[in-house]
């Protein structure tokens, strides 16, 4: 009997960790109030999984939820020095986009695995190698069981796991299929602000937080990620910006 309580231990240790305060974890704030505030530690738990996908399946919302996830990566990459691990199946990894977005190229390296099975077996590897300071991967088929290894990984080793959830058909919303991760985001174009002169003003996005662990959901308009990967809230919408869109929705890790 002790043994088989013994041999349960790490696994029991694991969720224990999962569920713990947000005193008893290392946090990644947003740097913006409005969005900092919302979150329940106050920002994302850095050992976590934390999801994001895009609103509808047209380039431009594809192309917002990309750069949201490198502005988090590049952020966390400014602080620890260490480089950006960026999975896809795809070569289509536009470089100068995520340069603005506060990520060199110096400063990302990118894998290409066959298919998301092998796609999941690296960012595991990679988590439990710890050279990475964060990994942004995207996948478009992840089973439930994958999402539970990889909040379970990412909370032994320290480190964010950011997964874009991409979309199999038109219509599939990603987010309607199960998922331990920590937090798991919607992001879409909004318009940009009018200027007084014929130009083009900084990009906003809708970001929707639709589950978070520990916290309620909310939507929000930013302004994009600048050189240095940080989004801020549009000055004539304040406290405005923000509304709850629904309860919180939790699932066992």
């Amino acid at each position: 009997m002790s043994a088989a309580l013994d041999s349960r231990a790490p696994s029991i240790a694991h969720l224990r960790s999962i569920a713990a305060p947000a005193a008893d974890y290392r946090v990644l704030p947003f740097g913006v109030g409005e969005i900092d505030s919302r979150l329940g530690a106050g920002g994302l738990r850095a050992g976590g999984l934390h999801e994001a996908t895009a609103r509808s399946a047209s380039l431009v919302d594809d192309a917002a939820t990309t750069l949201f996830l490198a502005g988090i990566a590049a952020r966390e990459a400014a602080n620890t020095g260490a480089p950006v691990l960026w999975a896809s199946c795809r070569a289509d990894l536009y470089a100068p986009g995520l340069a603005q977005a506060g990520l060199p190229p110096a400063n990302v390296i990118h894998a290409q695995p066959r298919d998301d099975a092998a796609l999941l077996a690296v960012i595991e590897d990679a988590v439990r190698d710890g050279t990475p300071s964060v990994i942004v991967a995207e996948a478009s088929k992840v089973p439930m069981v994958a999402t539970r290894r990889l909040q379970l990984v990412a909370t032994e080793s320290d480190m964010p796991v950011l997964l874009l959830r991409r979309r199999r058909g038109r219509d599939q919303d990603p987010l309607a299929e199960p998922s331990a991760a920590w937090t798991r985001w919607r992001i879409g174009t909004a318009p940009s602000e009018r200027l007084r002169v014929a130009s083009v003003g900084r990009p906003r996005w809708a970001v929707e937080l639709t589950r978070q662990r520990g916290g309620a959901p909310f939507s929000l308009i930013v302004e994009s990620s600048d050189e240095t990967g940080r989004l801020a809230v549009p000055a004539e919408f304040g406290r405005r910006a923000a509304e709850t869109v629904g309860t919180a929705r939790y699932s066992a890790a």
